[in-house]
């Protein structure tokens, strides 16, 4: 069973970008597995609790099909954080997906993942998106490449759904 890498803030992620997109993942068949800054309780925006069963420290690349970056305003602790960085790159430069939903497309276009790329973002990080070199479609969705960009809360279901199929396309490639 392919694996799915879910990134949350420890306060404020966005529940809807969580919950409604590992709803997706689960129908599809995918398995997920949340990480945070530290293992444990994590509180959402709206009221939401999660619980990160690794922290992010010690998440693998190899051990994941695709990362998804959860956005809200609590997400803002990986916008530097370079195992955020790291783990984005390695997970890139092995082939494998990599995601991210509302303002966390702040992370990849940081770590410098988006240059030359299209991708979309929430309406807050456009400026960041474009300073970073990434081609801002604006669109609820974008995929270029290995790469998927989605712009907030509305758009999780759609989200998940393009995580979850090109999950499948490319295990469809490794036959």
């Amino acid at each position: 069973m392919k694996s799915v890498l879910m990134v949350i803030a420890p306060e404020n992620f966005r529940d809807e970008e969580l919950f409604e997109t590992k709803e997706v993942l689960d129908a599809a068949g995918l398995q997920t597995t949340i990480a945070s800054v530290q293992k444990g309780v994590c509180n959402g925006k709206l009221g939401g609790k999660a619980n990160a069963a690794i922290a992010l420290s010690d998440a693998k690349a190899s051990d994941y099909a695709a990362v998804v970056f959860v956005g809200g305003m609590g997400s803002e602790v990986y916008f530097k954080d370079p195992v955020a960085h790291d783990l984005a790159w390695e997970m890139y430069a092995d082939g494998k997906i990599v995601s991210a939903i509302c303002i966390a497309p702040v992370i990849l276009a940081n770590a410098g993942l988006l240059k030359g790329r299209k991708a979309t973002v929430f309406s807050d990080g456009a400026e960041t998106l474009k300073t970073n070199g990434a081609d801002y479609t604006g669109d609820q969705v974008t995929v270029d490449g290995m790469i998927i960009t989605g712009n907030g809360p509305a758009s999780s279901k759609e989200f998940g759904r393009t995580v979850a199929d090109l999950i499948k396309s490319t295990a469809a490639q490794d036959l």
